[in-house]
């Protein structure tokens, strides 16, 4: 089955997009076409499966990767009923790709591995449905764009409100809610954008980055039709606010550390600190390609500014004479680390695992250091303990 597991992942998206394409507004063009979102899966199948065999991840792990695929379904309106088709034409594929290997026996046992992830994840995506008040068969709310904010290169915020004339969600900072896209050539899409601003009550901000396509890759199908199509006075479809990396209650120091638009959370997390807890000691710290393509930067110096202790690390790899800007990649032995701080990551895949070994290093413990990563990555599995 390990051997397989890709292949297995392929069947099993071409055969149940191509028989229900009405399912494709839940999967991003972008993933599919890079291959992404199918390994995401087989990474996500073969860590429960050999959890359960006693050969793989300890529960903890799975508890990390169970969460943050529930709160990600939560946000796409994911229906139990659903979970029946998947496993359908899953175990189809199973048996598609292996052939006379699938004994009854065998595929009594995947169906149960199967059943056992899904049956955690309706539990736990029920409750969440229930904490934020939502029917999972219909989880939008229409907002208005109230303003369009150029943020950088690539990259620009819109601030949303209500069309109903309610406050906005309450949310922790740290999470995200899902845009519902209605397309130009009638289709949509769904993408999750974290919510970069502290809850006010009034608004809600998120700050979306261009994807353009490399190597062959295509465009990001949603960023694009944010970017070239939505402006002051339209209106988007959103969910409510979810997502696992969440500013803990405490008062202990504080490291955030991104990459890129992944600063979103950390602006979040930082504008909150800053307006309810200003004596908290924070350290931004913050890698992009150069000054014109970093987001959100007046916003963590205006949000620092407000704190008692605030400290900012910024790396480019092209620092145009910027003042106090560090050159190449980010250095953790120079960040500044408090034995009792919690850090908090955001960012490419490789940056954060680059990051936490370094951090890992100087001895802070896996307990401090959260996470979230990009896009259909976050199916995968953790950063190992040894990374």
């Amino acid at each position: 089955m390990a051997e397989h597991l890709d292949t297995i992942s392929g069947v099993f998206y071409d055969t149940m997009l191509g028989e229900n394409p009405e399912l494709l507004d839940l999967f991003s063009r972008s993933a599919q076409a890079t291959g992404e979102q199918r390994h995401a899966l087989a990474g996500a199948v073969a860590a429960f499966a050999a959890h359960l065999a006693g050969a793989g991840p300890d529960a903890s792990v799975i508890d990390q990767i169970a969460e943050r695929v529930a709160q990600r379904h939560c946000a796409l309106g994911i229906r139990p009923e659903q979970y029946t088709v998947v496993g359908r034409y899953l175990l189809g594929a199973v048996r598609a790709v292996l052939g006379d290997a699938v004994t009854p026996a065998v595929a009594a046992a995947w169906d149960e591995v199967y059943w056992l992830f899904a049956a955690r994840l309706i539990g736990r995506e029920a409750r969440l449905y229930a904490e934020a008040g939502v029917d999972g068969a219909d989880p939008w709310r229409e907002h208005v764009v109230a303003s369009r904010v150029e943020e950088a290169h690539d990259t620009v915020s819109f601030i949303l409100t209500p069309a109903d004339g309610g406050p906005a969600p309450a949310f922790r900072p740290g999470q995200y809610v899902t845009v519902a896209a209605a397309l130009p050539d009638g289709t949509r899409q769904s993408r999750q954008y974290t919510i970069s601003q502290a809850a006010t009550g009034g608004t809600l901000r998120i700050t979306v980055r261009r994807v353009r396509g490399a190597g062959g890759t295509p465009d990001g199908v949603v960023s694009g039709y944010l970017h070239d199509h939505v402006g002051t006075g339209d209106r988007l479809r959103l969910s409510r606010p979810y997502g696992a990396l969440t500013l803990k209650d405490g008062d202990t120091p504080l490291v955030l550390v991104s990459a890129g638009v992944g600063i979103t959370p950390m602006a979040a997390i930082l504008d909150h600190v800053a307006r309810s807890q200003p004596a908290r000691d924070v350290t931004a710290v913050h890698a992009d390609r150069g000054p014109e393509r970093h987001p959100l930067r007046a916003d963590m110096r205006a949000s620092g500014s407000r704190l008692r202790s605030f400290r900012s690390l910024v790396w480019y790899e092209r620092p145009a004479g910027v003042p106090d800007a560090l050159t190449g990649r980010v250095d953790t032995d120079v960040i500044p680390l408090h034995p009792d701080a919690d850090v908090y990551l955001c960012g490419p895949l490789p940056f954060m695992r680059e990051v936490r070994s370094g951090l890992r290093r100087r001895g802070l413990p896996d307990d401090r250091i959260r996470y979230e990563v990009f896009g259909s990555e976050q199916w995968r599995l953790p950063v190992p303990a040894g990374a």
